[in-house]
């Protein structure tokens, strides 16, 4: 049986409690670390597999108590065309996994986050369901059809991934779309909210960025 497979990157993770509830619900799972993502295992009292990266910001006390556990270390050289973060990814793709999810991906640099977004397409080119989790919300991109498992009133965002997304059909959704289309330049797609626990996107060409935030009903916005 496929497993799941985590990676945990170095950005936010605020809540510890959630981190280790999540975790314990995508069991069994792989778990890999992007560099100083490590840091966050180590707060919930988890060995990941391995640790990728350059290990720059890994800091020598965290890396001997996890090699003390059994995690192999992974090292790449500061000058490389991949994140960390990629690494990972790739890592975890060699696995073979059902599904991919990433922690601490979201937060801080929005040049990270951007990064990380867009190596979510590296795990949909190999068939492979991949998204970014933290506490607010989720992210993924889809090329043809998915089904979001959520509540009644949650918020959901919707952006194109590519020059334009056409066929765009939305069900459970407060603003419906049929046959639709979206480009660049034009986000009407912002805070559509669901109205049951499903909502099913599909598209006919292009690539989606799907935003799934947990807080239900609008919330304050920046434009």
């Amino acid at each position: 049986m496929k497993k799941k497979a985590v990676v945990v990157c170095g950005g936010e993770i605020r809540d510890y409690s959630w981190f280790r509830e999540k975790i314990s619900g995508l069991n069994p799972c792989r778990i890999i670390c992007a560099d100083v993502g490590a840091r966050h295992c180590l707060k919930i009292d988890v060995s990941p597999e391995v640790i990728i990266g350059d290990l720059d910001s890994l800091d020598p006390e965290t890396e001997k108590s996890l090699t003390g556990m059994g995690t192999r270390i992974l090292s790449y050289p500061p000058q490389k065309d991949e994140t960390d973060t990629q690494l990972a990814l790739q890592y975890a793709l060699s696995l073979e996994p059902e599904e991919i999810s990433i922690f601490g991906a979201l937060g801080g640099r929005i040049d990270h986050t951007l990064a990380n977004m867009s190596i979510l397409k590296i795990a949909l080119d190999h068939g492979v369901p991949a998204r970014l989790v933290d506490e607010w919300c989720e992210i993924l991109i889809i090329r043809d059809r998915c089904v979001l498992e959520g509540e009644e009133g949650q918020t959901v965002s919707l952006f194109p991934f590519s020059s334009a997304v056409t066929g765009i059909t939305l069900r459970g959704f407060a603003y419906p779309l049929e046959n639709d289309a979206m480009e660049i330049g034009r986000p009407y797609g912002i805070s559509n909210l669901l109205v049951a626990n499903q909502g099913v996107i599909t598209i006919a060409d292009g690539l989606l960025l799907v935003i799934h935030y947990y807080r239900k009903g609008h919330f304050p916005q920046g434009g």
